[in-house]
């Protein structure tokens, strides 16, 4: 059958009739289109746009009741089951979900369209509020569970539902700077120095930006092999399964332009999936495509409250993928268990 005279919506259902089990971000890369472009297609159908305004969005979810939250980027998903209590917007640049089950950074200079999303598949149902950037890739996907409360699912749609469902598909591709200083162009010395007096983590992102640097150029010229050390891929795996079987509680971000998404706690099941490393539990799954691992690092950083260790996984491009931490608090010292762990890895 000849496909290129084929809307984009023919195209997608003769995808999914040959691989029905392909997910909507696969679909979107086989057909050179964005996520959101594919949903498009089904405006009137299974898609119903919303408003865009995203604080009122955000600020109502908690009315659905025990949801699914989904945050991922090319190579992790981070899937954490809960309510969005507690939103906070007071702050321009950053807004917050802080709770023991959904914990948000929520970045909303880059969150441009939102949809309600109702998908039938034979006897399943499966409706979600989906957010999009400019580039049309998905920023958070919000599901039902078992648990949600249905009703207010219909009402929620009703209250934010835009009132004209008229939408043209405009994606602007984000730029991608790859330009990286020379290490001699870089102040090395002064740089060490402000690492190692570092009094908070959040300072360390202020820090590459006054010197410039990129992440993975920080972890190259950093003070000594104590502040950063880069370890081999599979060490992730020792890390989760050793934190597994001690049952000592951990923090996982895995995050994307417009969205960082944090799950703390213990992990119990973890296993592969052909080259996917999987935590899979009641309240939280992650999904860690070793394939795309280029980089992993301990790092640490000195606090008020003590040194902070982290694991952190980079693509090959230099993104972050996903950071490991153990659980922690401000005014807490790092738990033991976990440094014992990660002094181990090499």
């Amino acid at each position: 059958m000849n496909t290129e005279n084929l809307s984009l919506k023919e195209r997608w259902n003769k995808l999914k009739e040959e691989n029905p089990r392909l997910r909507i971000r696969n679909a979107a890369k086989e057909l050179n289109s964005s996520e959101m472009e594919l949903l498009a297609t089904n405006i009137g159908d299974s898609t119903i746009v919303l408003n865009n305004d995203m604080k009122a969005l955000l600020s109502d979810i908690e009315s659905l009741g025990k949801v699914m939250a989904l945050t991922r980027n090319d190579e992790c998903v981070h899937e954490r089951k809960g309510i969005y209590s507690n939103a906070d917007f007071s702050n321009p640049h950053a807004g917050l979900f802080v709770n023991p089950d959904i914990d948000l950074r929520i970045f909303l200079s880059h969150w441009k369209y939102a949809f309600a999303v109702i998908e039938v598949t034979g006897n399943i149902t499966r409706k979600s509020i989906q957010f999009f950037g400019k580039d049309g890739e998905a920023i958070h996907k919000i599901y039902l569970t078992n648990e949600s409360n249905e009703a207010e699912f219909d009402k929620f749609v009703e209250k934010h539902k835009a009132e004209s469902q008229e939408f043209e598909v405009v994606t602007t591709p984000y730029d991608k700077n790859l330009d990286e200083r020379l290490d001699e162009e870089i102040d090395v010395e002064g740089f060490r120095k402000e690492w190692e007096t570092l009094k908070d983590t959040h300072d360390f992102h202020i820090l590459l930006k006054k010197y410039n640097v990129s992440r993975t150029q920080a972890l190259r010229l950093a003070p000594n092999e104590y502040y950063a050390k880069q370890i081999s891929k599979e060490a992730i795996v020792t890390m989760l399964e050793q934190a597994s079987a001690e049952q000592t509680p951990i923090m996982v971000f895995v995050g994307n332009k417009g969205n960082i998404q944090i799950h703390t706690g213990e992990i119990t099941k973890t296993l592969w999936h052909q080259n996917w490393y999987n935590v899979l539990d009641p309240d939280f799954n992650m999904h860690l495509d070793m394939d795309k691992v280029a980089q992993t690092w301990v790092v640490r950083k000195p606090t008020e409250d003590g040194i902070v260790t982290a694991i952190e996984v980079f693509n090959e491009m230099g993104d972050i993928i996903v950071q490991f931490f153990g659980k922690r608090k401000p005014g807490v010292p790092e738990l033991e268990t976990w440094r014992n762990i990660v002094a181990q890895l090499n």
